[in-house]
């Protein structure tokens, strides 16, 4: 199964993106990293709305969809891991995370998500995100295999 992350905004250098390549380093898959961005300075409401475009746009075709977003559900390590591999299992050719913009994502990418999955109450910068969630799809592979690497 193809991975994708499909995020508002592009990356810089720094310890974020160093997290984020150590982490899709280590997966067995290849992420695929895609970034949108608009660049017009727009209202909120109306970027909210441009960005939203920007992710349906990217998602490939007969993806699984999982839009990160403060509303969804939270798993535990092992609960994602079961979950991503139910997904790998039922023939989805790709998945894609969706990371919206600093005003959230647009109603109707929530609507397009399979699952909206939340990483907790707490914001996030949208950088740092992007290597918590490749250190999720690692640790995730590796209780997928039963390996040592997560202990709980």
């Amino acid at each position: 199964m193809d991975l994708h992350l499909i995020a508002i905004g592009r990356s810089r250098r720094g310890p974020e993106q160093e997290l984020f390549n150590h982490y899709i380093g280590r997966l067995k898959s290849r992420l695929n990293m895609v970034e949108v961005e608009e660049k017009r300075p727009l209202p909120s409401a109306e970027l909210k709305v441009k960005e939203g475009e920007l992710l349906l746009n990217a998602i490939p075709k007969g993806a699984f969809v999982i839009a990160l977003d403060e509303r969804g559900k939270t798993f535990d390590s092992v609960s994602f891991s079961e979950k991503l591999t139910a997904i790998r299992d039922e023939g989805y050719p790709a998945l894609a995370i969706l990371i919206g913009g600093a005003d959230g994502l647009d109603q109707p990418v929530r609507d397009k998500a399979n699952l909206t999955l939340s990483l907790g109450k707490m914001t996030w910068p949208h950088m740092l995100v992007r290597g918590l969630i490749a250190e999720q799809l690692y640790r995730a592979q590796q209780i997928a295999i039963g390996h040592p690497y997560h202990r709980a």
